[in-house]
């Protein structure tokens, strides 16, 4: 899914493609894209571009009369940018968004169409898509702290619960743990002051640098490799490949469809954290420690 960093990227170029352009027209291929009925596409055509923003991971395209495009990519939504009136691609393409300076597509990899649009109008329409997350690039430690204090979650999914930090999700939340030196179960709530101030410039440090780095990627053009696994990060992606910081084979925890990655040194002590897809099945025979893991007993 893409997240603070990939979002920002997105909404940073498309500022520089649409502002001040006209919207002439937006073609809809998939009749699961559009999740809401007033105002209509109809009332956005003609309507001269005034900025492009970032709510949490959606991108709003805000238009002249204060009424706005809002397009969350969920996992596999992706934006290109086209000549003007280009073709969408066929099985992929879900939206083309004709501006008299070219075209947006949007398109989502598989079947389970979760990518969303939204014609909201006023501020107020716009709010009601902001889940309350605080900004976790202009946080105080103090803030931090009291978000993450109020409910006993793992610090795990504090930090991708958008209604806590607006923004990040499952990568970037492995990175910024692992620069924390945190286990992904350790509670947000019990939490002492050092460490929300280390978690606070691990989330900083994290997102910064991969902005930049996304920033430098792309350069003058537009982004077309947004993933979740990207060359360079310490452990999201890297099960069973070495830790950059020590060595240690990067470990897996598996929750529904998602996979979360840490370093077992680092972040926990040694110690396995139980993965629910092997732990109920090998039972007594799941290791606890990276040393069991790596030399087990005969």
């Amino acid at each position: 899914m893409p997240e603070l960093p990939d979002v920002t990227v997105y909404v940073e170029c498309l500022e520089r493609r649409v502002s001040g352009a006209r919207l002439d027209a937006v073609r809809l291929a998939s009749p699961f894209l559009l999740r809401s009925v007033d105002p209509s596409l109809d009332d956005c055509r003609g309507r001269t571009v005034a900025g492009v923003e970032r709510i949490g991971k959606r991108i709003a395209i805000g238009l002249d009369g204060e009424m706005f495009l809002v397009v969350h990519l969920m996992i596999a939504g992706r934006l290109r940018w086209a000549t003007a009136g280009a073709k969408l691609p066929g099985r992929l393409g879900l939206a083309a968004f004709d501006f008299s300076s070219g075209t947006l597509l949007l398109t989502e990899a598989g079947t389970k169409k979760r990518v969303s649009l939204h014609v909201v109008r006023g501020r107020d329409g716009l709010r009601a898509h902001d889940a309350g997350g605080i900004d976790p690039l202009d946080c105080t430690v103090a803030e931090l702290a009291a978000v993450l204090g109020r409910e006993a979650h793992t610090i795990k999914r504090a930090l991708i619960d958008p209604r806590v930090l607006s923004g990040i999700g499952n990568a970037y939340s492995d990175e910024i743990l692992h620069r924390a030196r945190m286990s992904p179960f350790q509670r947000a709530d019990r939490l002492g002051d050092a460490a929300v101030a280390r978690l606070r410039e691990a989330i900083r440090a994290v997102l910064v640098e991969w902005t930049d780095r996304l920033r430098r990627e792309t350069g003058g053009g537009f982004p077309e490799k947004v993933t979740a696994f990207r060359d360079g990060m310490a452990v999201h992606g890297r099960f069973r490949k070495p830790c950059p910081a020590c060595g240690s084979t990067v470990q897996r925890i598996v929750h529904a469809e998602h996979e979360w990655n840490y370093c077992p040194t680092c972040q926990t002590g040694g110690r396995l954290l139980a993965d629910r897809a092997l732990s109920r099945l090998l039972r007594d025979d799941w290791p606890h420690t990276l040393e069991e893991l790596e030399h087990p007993r005969r």
